[in-house]
């Protein structure tokens, strides 16, 4: 589950990470207010307005700009909010912005030069520890660092029964080239870091940039922070700050129907149990000359309104021009699910247009099989998985 960027340095904050204050407003009579409210608080003079979306370079798509008076925060705010704001990170047509979030302005003058910096929390999965990712090189695509300068990227393995060890983050500290009270604010700012990296169950944490101010304060200009949905029931509080507006409706649906469902951009839907099976059946797909349309895992039942509704969500997509159904039968009997499609095929009437096949395969095939031969619907059966990707092929070829 991924947070707005407002959300997630609140996150950051409550943990004693320091942050660039800010107040997120829905309108630019709002951001006005808040602005005003920052100056109180702050002191600041400028304002940074920010798009608030789940979408990283908003910048580079005008959803990040600087405001030096009151009418600047007015009249930015209101051409952002309700914007449709494209970056590399959103789909083609962009994402709508509802709200912004008015920051205060943290690159004041002062004795030093303020200095950014990259950094992230995550799993190192070739090791299967948790992992800091920091370079000097920060406000800059990380991608674009590893591609053209690797040796300014830095990494840091944490050991999980021990934790982030004090010598670790002056490490961490020491390659970012820092010394004295800049020194002492980075390891505080690494440690408070992987304090609610770890507390909050999250799997991503992501700092660009780190900025170190003209006074040598160390906070996060920005946040872009991922919770580990398995670990929400933990934490009712982060559940509740899911925005349902970021996220594809038929992925929240079929979420509700409790369907695992992932779309795709492909041709052929799949209704398949299992996610090792699924994956296998996304690469039968793209055998047989098809391109996934989906990932659905319909899990351990599939009864008629089960089924129903997974063909409802499948069909949602407009793109799909067949559904593959690919079921193993093990906890759940073959004839019992051939049942459950006929059924749910029955009760849908004409809303399927499209070519569905069926794969069974496990306890009761052979039976499952002669149900669908035998109920004059237009489903087409099948047992083996290359009988099935000719299937696939032969509907798409039409």
């Amino acid at each position: 589950m991924n947070l707005h960027e407002y959300q997630g340095k609140e996150l950051l904050n409550s943990f004693g990470v320091r942050i660039q204050r800010g107040i997120v407003a829905d309108n630019h009579k709002k951001a006005v207010e808040a602005a005003k409210q920052l100056a109180t608080e702050t002191g600041t003079g400028w304002w940074v307005v920010k798009a608030q979306i789940h979408a990283g370079g908003r910048g580079k798509g005008g959803g990040v700009k600087l405001a030096k008076s009151l009418a600047e925060v007015e009249s930015i705010s209101e051409s952002i909010i309700g914007m449709m704001l494209k970056t590399p990170q959103t789909p083609p047509q962009g994402k709508k912005v509802s709200q912004v979030l008015i920051a205060e302005d943290v690159y004041y003058p002062g004795k030093n030069e303020p200095e950014e910096y990259y950094m992230s929390v995550l799993l190192n999965r070739g090791t299967g520890k948790n992992m800091i990712m920091y370079s000097t090189e920060g406000g800059m695509d990380i991608e674009t660092v590893a591609e053209k300068t690797p040796h300014l990227i830095f990494t840091e393995d944490i050991d999980p029964l021990l934790g982030l060890l004090p010598f670790q983050a002056r490490k961490i500290a020491f390659n970012l080239g820092l010394s004295g009270v800049a020194l002492k604010e980075m390891i505080k700012f690494v440690t408070s870091l992987y304090t609610a990296f770890v507390e909050s169950d999250s799997s991503l944490f992501e700092i660009n940039p780190v900025l170190k101010t003209s006074d040598d304060k160390i906070l996060a200009v920005d946040s872009k922070v991922t919770i580990d949905d398995n670990a929400l029931f933990r934490h009712k509080d982060l559940a509740e700050l899911r925005d349902l507006r970021e996220e594809n409706d038929i992925e929240v649906e079929a979420n509700a129907a409790g369907l695992n469902y992932v779309d795709l951009d492909g041709n052929v839907g799949c209704m398949v149990n299992g996610a090792g099976l699924a994956m296998s059946t996304m690469d039968l797909i793209k055998q047989s000359g098809g391109e996934p349309a989906n990932f659905l895992d319909v899990g351990g039942t599939a009864d008629a309104k089960r089924v129903e509704t997974a063909f409802r969500i499948i069909l949602k997509d407009e793109n799909v021009k067949a559904i593959l159904v690919n079921i193993f039968g093990g906890i759940v009997r073959c004839d019992r699910v051939a049942q459950g499609v006929i059924d749910a095929y029955k009760n849908m009437g004409d809303a399927i247009k499209v070519p569905i096949i069926v794969r069974l395969q496990g306890t009761n095939a052979v039976e499952a099989k002669q149900l669908i031969d035998d109920s004059g619907l237009d489903v087409i059966s099948a047992t083996e998985f290359q009988e099935a990707a000719d299937k696939v092929q032969e509907v798409l070829d039409k």
